[in-house]
């Protein structure tokens, strides 16, 4: 659908810009965009004149959530093995591995309709931009494939092939990292923006995690890495020195880490960048009963902040953000405020992207309309399906 495209009659407009607070909150506001983008925002009686319109009614606007980790490619179900943590069984991440075999053994139709039905539940919960990983399958041609059909759908694909060592190789695992650095990059490349390695105890460890990581470097692939979950490690440290865009989960942290974290955050506005993003999983928490992250303690030291869903069969199956955004808050110590920039500005930071998580001129037009008159209930309602409408490249879904 071309043409242009107005949203008028906004009570609250969360831009994500500087000033009027954190969020860069407009009242009584409007969007227009044109193409795709976003080409005008002011007062509401001011707004110009559009091929079609959309009246907020008063409503909260905000832009598109960007989930900037999930495992979308996946066969099988793990609710058993959720069950019986729910029965006092610890989390390990050795569950993976049953993924892995339904995986492999699901046909290409069948993981592209998983794919397919998972992207539907986050884009009508508000997500308009979604990384997705490989990392189920393990072997040079089901990594490959896994991230081809990853691509249909998303720009943003992560090559996840260092997730666990595979059973065929538990024996072996120097052997398994010259593949992954071998002959499952250069398959999987191609299909990639990302690579990622899940750097902790029973997956990788730092010299495995950091050849690896290197590898995808010189592939061309940006640096993401999982860490820090399930207890300390040197993970943290190893992304930051790196350059990783995102470390992800950071549930234990040493001070030596946050001020790792926080060293290598600039200021964006200015025309930096924001080196390495904490991007915090709460998902996974409340799925596995562990410890969610002291996301004020980062907060407080400067770090930038993202939120995402992790939304996987195992330890976070859920592609809700606006969940994730409630148990930021309640869990995690964020204010309604800086979850809902994590969601949203902070998913795009993690991306390396400044064309999305905004609602300024020349960004993307991807919107979320809210069955409320302000951000703040999607914390203050969790559980309430309060997205009235998503708003796409400037396209209504």
């Amino acid at each position: 659908m071309s043409g242009s495209l107005l949203i008028d009659n906004i009570g609250e407009l969360v831009t994500n810009s500087p000033g009027n607070g954190p969020l860069g909150i407009r009242r009584d506001a409007a969007v227009l965009a044109e193409e795709g983008r976003v080409v005008w925002v002011g007062p509401s009686a001011y707004a110009p004149a559009a091929d079609r319109r959309i009246d907020a009614g008063g409503a909260a606007v905000l832009p598109g959530f960007v989930d900037s980790h999930a495992h979308l490619v996946f066969a099988g179900d793990r609710a058993a093995e959720f069950a019986a943590r729910m029965a006092g069984q610890p989390y390990t991440g050795g569950g993976i591995r049953t993924t892995v075999g339904a995986t492999r053994a699901a046909t290409d139709e069948e993981l592209r309709a998983t794919v397919r039905r998972l992207h539907g539940e986050a884009l009508r919960q508000g997500t308009t931009t979604i990384e997705i990983k490989s990392g189920y399958g393990l072997t040079v041609a089901d990594e490959a494939r896994s991230l081809r059909i990853a691509a249909e759908t998303s720009t943003e694909t992560t090559f996840l092939g260092a997730h666990v060592v595979p059973a065929e190789y538990a024996d072996r695992p120097d052997d398994y990292v010259g593949l992954v650095c071998g002959p499952m990059l250069a398959a999987a490349a191609p299909y990639a923006k990302w690579i990622d390695v899940f750097c902790e105890r029973g997956a990788f460890d730092v010299d495995h995690a950091r050849a690896i990581l290197a590898c995808g470097q010189a592939a061309g692939l940006g640096v993401r890495l999982h860490a820090n979950q399930l207890g300390p490690g040197p993970g943290v440290q190893l992304g930051v020195e790196l350059g990783a865009a995102s470390v992800d989960h950071c549930t234990y942290l040493s001070d030596a880490d946050v001020d790792a974290l926080a060293s290598t955050t600039v200021d964006w506005m200015c025309g930096s960048s924001t080196t390495t993003v904490a991007t915090l999983l709460p998902g996974a928490e409340f799925s596995t009963r562990s410890p969610y992250p002291d996301a004020r303690r980062l907060l407080d030291a400067g770090v930038t902040v993202a939120l995402a869903t992790d939304c996987n069969p195992g330890s976070s199956y859920t592609s809700s953000m606006p969940f994730c955004v409630a148990l930021a808050v309640r869990e995690m110590r964020m204010t309604p405020a800086e979850a809902v920039w994590a969601a949203t500005a902070g998913g795009a930071r993690a991306l390396r992207r400044d064309d999305i998580g905004v609602l300024t001129p020349g960004a993307r037009a991807d919107l979320v309309v809210l069955d409320a008159p302000s951000h703040l209930h999607l914390a203050y309602r969790p559980g309430v399906p309060l997205i009235r409408q998503v708003i796409r490249n400037g396209v209504p879904q």
